[in-house]
C-alpha cells in the first residue's frame, strides 16, 4: 500500500517538482555551510593606518593577515571612505632604489600569514578625503578572490619611524 501511495505521489508532477526543488535547496544549503567564505577564514591583527602631515594626500595601512584554512587565499582589493583610491602595494628594488608598485593581489598562504608592513606589502590610501589624525579610527574593507569581504577598523598612529615612505611613492 505504501509503495502505491509513494508512486502516485511522484506521478503528480507538481509534487515531484516540489520534492526535487526541496532536495536541491537542501543540498545547496549543506554545501555552502560546509565551505566557509574566505573572509571568515582570515584573522586580522595589529591593523593601523599612518597619520600624515598637513597637506599630504596619501597614507598607508598595515596589518597581519592569518589564513586559518587549508588553501591559499588572495586579497584582491581594498576600499575606504577616507581615500579616493585604495590600492594594494609592495616595495621593489629598482637598481638600488626602493620604489612602491601596485600589485594585483596579496597571497595569504594556507595556514600561514601575510605581513602588511612598512617596506613590504601594504594598502595605499591615495587622494585622502579627510585628515588622518592620531587616535582616530578608520575603516578599510578587504575583498578576497571569492568575492567575500571583511571590514577592518584600525587606529591611526603617529608617523614616527616612517623613513620617508610617503616621499617614495614613485609610480
Amino acid at each position: 500500500m505504501k509503495k502505491n501511495t509513494l508512486l502516485s505521489f511522484f506521478q503528480n508532477k507538481s509534487y515531484a517538482a516540489a520534492a526535487i526543488l526541496l532536495s536541491s535547496l537542501f543540498i545547496s544549503t549543506m554545501a555552502s555551510a560546509m565551505s566557509k567564505d574566505e573572509a571568515s577564514q582570515i584573522e586580522v591583527s595589529n591593523p593601523y593606518a599612518r597619520e600624515v602631515p598637513p597637506g599630504a594626500m596619501a597614507s598607508a595601512s598595515f596589518m597581519m593577515l592569518k589564513n586559518t584554512s587549508d588553501h591559499d587565499i588572495y586579497l584582491i582589493e581594498a576600499d575606504s571612505k577616507v581615500a579616493k583610491n585604495v590600492e594594494l602595494h609592495t616595495h621593489i628594488n629598482d637598481n638600488g632604489v626602493m620604489r612602491m608598485r601596485q600589485v594585483p593581489d596579496i597571497k595569504i598562504p594556507a595556514h600561514g600569514m601575510a605581513m602588511l608592513q612598512p617596506g613590504g606589502f601594504h594598502i595605499m590610501l591615495i587622494g585622502l578625503q579627510q585628515k588622518l589624525v592620531k587616535g582616530e579610527n578608520i575603516q578599510v574593507k578587504l575583498t578576497f578572490k571569492d568575492g567575500s569581504h571583511k571590514t577592518v577598523t584600525m587606529p591611526v598612529k603617529a608617523i614616527q619611524g616612517m623613513g620617508g615612505m610617503m616621499h617614495m611613492h614613485n609610480m
